[in-house]
């Protein structure tokens, strides 16, 4: 028979297990708790970041003013659309949202400033039809335009000759709209592009009947190319993309993802000088098909006489 010491001595144990063991399935439960809210806080930074982020377009409207700009261009309306990376986050559904969003607007000139199809996607060729279909849906009255992005490798050409797009492969396009002064259009790839050159970009400045003071716009893929353009040669409004404005920013900090190209201008909007920078967000991503506080978005640029 146990004395009663020795079963005092065990009903201690047993209720310092007992005691151990609730304790054991608190901190348990906690661990379990705090793995769920990770789980769900994961969850919905993914959420925000690969559907809420991408939902949308939203037209960012702005007003370029020159003194230079002839009478009958007050006024003159231009979209400009970029980064498309179709394949990746933009399917057939958001392209035609895009047509749509475009055609409300009446452009008077549509311009493209490249990465058609994201490098790292296969389209079929009804989807590259799908593309050039809707491309050719959308309307302006005077022009369509658009240059090669660092992406625009394997499907750009074949889809573009099937549109009424012009590609401004360094090349220039006057333009005319009710007179007889016309602004000029400059269009100039990526810079990953071997055949390149600012200078047969800008061959319209060493023409015998050229104007030094013509209004001119450029649009370009990689906007930090703008400081090599102006060193050498004039422009009022340039038109760029490829930074996607950062794509993942957060609020009151710089953009958060920075790439080649964009090093020096991602923000939406610079004044360099007398020149007006204007970067799209773009329509879509790249490689990683994520977005946060930085909708997809076009801008929509009138231009007034000053």
């Amino acid at each position: 028979m146990l004395s009663r010491s020795k079963k005092n001595s065990e009903k201690i144990k047993a209720i310092e297990n007992e005691t151990k063991k609730e304790k054991r399935k608190k901190v348990l439960a906690i661990i379990i708790k705090i793995l769920l809210i990770l789980i769900i806080i994961v969850g919905i930074i993914y959420v925000s970041l690969r559907y809420i982020g991408n939902l949308g377009i939203i037209v960012k409207e702005e007003v370029v003013t020159s003194s230079i700009l002839p009478d009958s261009f007050h006024g003159l309306k231009i979209v400009q659309f970029t980064d498309l990376h179709y394949g990746t986050s933009v399917k057939e559904k958001k392209l035609r949202k895009l047509v749509d969003e475009v055609n409300k607007l009446k452009p008077d000139i549509i311009v493209f400033t490249g990465d058609l199809v994201d490098r790292h996607s296969t389209i079929t060729n009804h989807e590259q039809d799908i593309i050039a279909s809707c491309l050719k849906d959308m309307k302006a009255n005077l022009g369509k335009y658009a240059v090669k992005g660092n992406h625009d490798r394997k499907y750009f050409d074949s889809i573009m000759q099937n549109t009424d797009f012009k590609v401004l492969n360094n090349e220039y396009e006057l333009i005319y709209m009710n007179g007889y002064d016309p602004i000029l259009l400059v269009g100039l790839g990526s810079r990953n592009l071997k055949e390149r050159n600012i200078d047969q970009a800008f061959e319209y400045f060493n023409t015998e009947n050229h104007k030094d003071d013509i209004f001119t716009i450029t649009i370009l893929h990689e906007p930090d190319d703008i400081d090599k353009i102006l060193s050498s040669y004039k422009t009022d409004l340039a038109l760029a993309g490829h930074s996607h404005n950062g794509q993942i920013r957060l609020p009151f900090l710089e953009a958060m993802i920075k790439v080649n190209g964009a090093k020096k201008y991602y923000e939406a909007y610079y004044k360099i000088n007398n020149t007006d920078l204007y970067i799209s967000g773009g329509v879509g991503c790249s490689k990683y098909p994520f977005r946060l506080f930085n909708h997809p978005s076009i801008n929509f640029i009138r231009l007034r006489k000053k």
